[in-house]
């Protein structure tokens, strides 16, 4: 690992720069507490001031990588025609912001597969769904990017206050199970062209899935 070198006081955000190479390249376990350490000039017992452990650091790194994921959310969204106000072209954004959410967040995954591994390695004392780590530029997590959209489904009417119930955990779960399969799975050997093909068919089956009617009685 090269070195990087760091202003004096700024060790802590060198070594979180360094720990996303590292990861970028190899992933959770490429990140070594000892190598980021010599990578940026400094003794081990250095890196501990600033991460009393491995897992801590390497929690930090995956609340950076979960921030990136929502920033690459919010430029997605951004490309969603706002419309003239009107209630179809409210209906219209908040299809096309749903889109956009699931659309982001595998085309990270094929982007950045290791730090898309990286990202769900958040320590299990934090919630990684609201912790400031996880906000990106943007002011929010890829799981409040996900509430944003399906509000807005809910609010255009699209969906109704008993389907948007629980609809983080359907949608997270379906687009995760498509982005973890083609990124380290039995659906990694996808051609490009077809891979892209079927990721706008996932986000479309989450859209039309979130408006079945809930069975009552049903867990």
């Amino acid at each position: 690992m090269a070195r990087t070198g760091y202003f004096h006081g700024d060790l802590r955000r060198a070594l979180l720069d360094a720990g996303l190479d590292a990861a970028r390249e190899g992933g959770p376990e490429a990140v070594s507490l000892r190598e980021l350490a010599r990578g940026t000039g400094v003794a081990p017992s250095a890196v501990y001031r600033h991460f009393e452990s491995h897992e801590r650091l390497v929690s930090a790194l995956a609340l950076r990588s979960l921030a990136m994921v929502a920033d690459a959310m919010e430029d997605e969204i951004a490309r969603v025609p706002t419309g003239d106000g009107s209630a179809e072209a409210q209906r219209a954004w908040a299809d096309g912001a749903i889109a956009a959410v699931g659309l982001a967040y595998v085309r990270f995954a094929w982007a950045e597969p290791g730090l898309f591994r990286l990202a769900f390695r958040a320590h299990r004392d934090l919630d990684a769904a609201h912790h400031d780590g996880a906000r990106g530029a943007c002011g929010r997590t890829p799981y409040e990017q996900l509430e944003r959209a399906l509000d807005a489904l809910a609010e255009s009417g699209e969906i109704t206050a008993e389907q948007r119930a629980g609809a983080e955990a359907l949608a997270w779960s379906a687009v995760h199970g498509f982005a973890t399969l083609t990124v380290e799975g039995p659906l990694r050997s996808l051609a490009e062209p077809v891979r892209d093909a079927l990721s706008r068919r996932i986000v479309e089956m989450v859209r039309l899935g979130l408006s079945a009617t809930p069975e009552v009685g049903a867990p």
